[in-house]
Formats: structure tokens, sequence, C-alpha cells
């Protein structure tokens, strides 16, 4: 149990430090360390981060780091995608359950290993401090698409999405990067309160257990909010990613096996049209968002 609480201090401090990715360590503590079911233990992550990353809102509110708008419209697609993700869960066995969160794993490391630098001071072309960062214009429709689909993330397996969240925000809305930081953190807790609403017909916590933990990060968070003005962001998210990568990588080496192959062949037969569907509607928002990129390349030029 002492090492339990030493990592929820830890996920704790990677929230309010990073704006996310610390919840993705949530779901794998809980099932490995303390023996829970996936379900259990996504909606216990769902907590944990919820309320953690709600109070870090308030810290990072304080500085004027939080874009209100620009959260609410991502959060509010997002909440309609965790809702949804929280209700689909019923329908997945909990090993593939894991299995997806292993692939999320995966693709937050590369994410984090890979993602551009970012300016850690919210400056602007003069190299004067900015007191107004928050954009007026968004694009509305490329911010809705990315908040449903990583809504349905976070209220399928319980993560975040703050390491998708930050580089969504610093490109798709401009913000400077200690604003995506407090902006994602804000979205976050609006998409887990969605999820647990999602999941309302399933909950099974220990909650003696779940307050613990919560209460645990969210002194971490406050420590990870104090740092993140000493601490370079993007060194620690490179370092923090090699990690990620490591353990997504364990957890798909466990949990892959002929049984649960069996099972993703069941499940593909049974909700085949739903299937079909759901790849339809992902490959055109990818279609949508390059069409978007490769517009927004050539208004440079």
């Amino acid at each position: 149990m002492f090492l339990v609480s030493i990592l929820a201090i830890v996920i704790g401090i990677l929230l309010g430090l990073l704006g996310g990715g610390g919840s993705i360590l949530t779901v794998p503590v809980l099932v490995y360390l303390l023996d829970i079911p996936a379900k259990s233990a996504i909606i216990t992550s769902l907590i944990v981060v919820g309320s953690t990353s709600g109070i870090a809102t308030l810290y990072h509110a304080a500085k004027k780091h939080v874009c209100w708008k620009a959260g609410g419209i991502f959060g509010s697609a997002g909440m309609f995608g965790a809702f949804l993700g929280g209700r689909l869960t019923v329908y997945v066995p909990d090993a593939l359950l894991l299995i997806l969160l292993g692939l999320v794993m995966l693709v937050a490391s590369f994410s984090m290993i890979l993602g551009k630098k970012s300016p850690d001071t919210d400056k602007d072309a003069d190299g004067i401090e900015s007191t107004s960062f928050c954009p007026v214009e968004l694009p509305i429709i490329a911010i809705l698409l990315d908040g449903f689909f990583l809504g349905i993330i976070t209220g399928l397996v319980g993560v975040g999405g703050g390491f998708l969240l930050v580089p969504a925000l610093t490109h798709l809305a401009s913000l400077p990067v200690h604003a995506a930081i407090g902006t994602s953190l804000f979205i976050i807790s609006l998409q887990s309160v969605a999820a647990l609403m999602g999941h309302a017909n399933h909950l099974n916590i220990d909650i003696q257990l779940t307050s613990m933990i919560t209460g645990m990060a969210i002194f971490g968070s406050y420590i990870g909010v104090k740092l993140a003005a000493y601490l370079p962001a993007s060194i620690l998210k490179r370092s923090f990613g090699y990690f990620v990568l490591l353990l997504g990588s364990g957890l798909l080496y466990k949990e892959v096996n002929p049984s649960v192959i069996v099972q993703i062949q069941a499940l593909i037969e049974e909700y085949q049209q739903f299937l079909t569907g759901a790849s339809a509607m992902i490959v055109l928002t990818v279609l949508y968002r390059l069409w978007l990129w490769l517009h927004t390349k050539t208004s440079k030029i």
C-alpha cells in the first residue's frame, strides 16, 4: 500500500506538471499491484483523475493559465464521447480493455517522445510575456471532433488524454504550453465526470481505497503545479514517454494471448455493422484533419 501511495503522488505530480500523462499509470497500478478488476480500476481511475484535474485546474486558473472558451468547446464534445465510452465498456471484456489501454499507452509514449518542443513561457512575438493569449477565433469543427474521440478514450480506459490534449490545444487553438496544460486539466475534469455518468449502471469501487489514492494524487498535483514554474516540461515529458513505452509494451506482452484473439474475433462478428460505421467515421475525421493541416500549411506559404 505504501508503494501505491507513492505512485498516486507521482500521478498527481505528472498531472499538475504536464497537464496529463500521469493518469495513464492509474489503471495499471490498480490492476497489477492491487489486483482490482479492469472495469473497477477504470472507474476508480476516473474518480482519481477527475478530482485531481479539477483541483489542479484551480491552481492554474489562479495564474490565468486556463482558456475557458477553448476548454468549454473541447470539453463539451469530450463529455459526450466520454459518456458514450463509459456505456461501451459493458460490452468489452476486461482483457480487451487492458489491451486497448496498452495501445493508448504506446500512442501516448510516441506523442511525448516525438512531440515538438513547445516554448515554456507565454510570450508574444516581441518576447514580452502575454496576458491575453486565449484565441478569439477557433477551428470549431476540428476541436469538436478531437474532443469527441479523446472523450471516448477517456470513457473506455479511464485515462484523461492530456498527452494528446496539450498538443491539440497547442496546434488547433494556438495556446502557449502553460495555457494548454491548464486548459487540458479543465477538459479532463469535464470528461471524467461525463465518463462516470456513463459507468453509472455498473459502478463497483472500494470507496476507502479510492479516497486514499485521490487524496495522495491531489497532494501530488499541488507539487506538480509548483514545479511547473522551475522544471523544463519538454525534457520531463520525453523521459516519461520512454517509461510509458516500456510499461505499455509490457502490458501488451502480458495480456495478448490466443484466448483474447478469439474474443476479439467474436466481438467483430457480433458488432460488425457498428464497427464498420465507427471505422468510416474515423477515416472521414482523419481525412478532414489532413485537409485542415494541408490548408493551414498552404496558407502560411
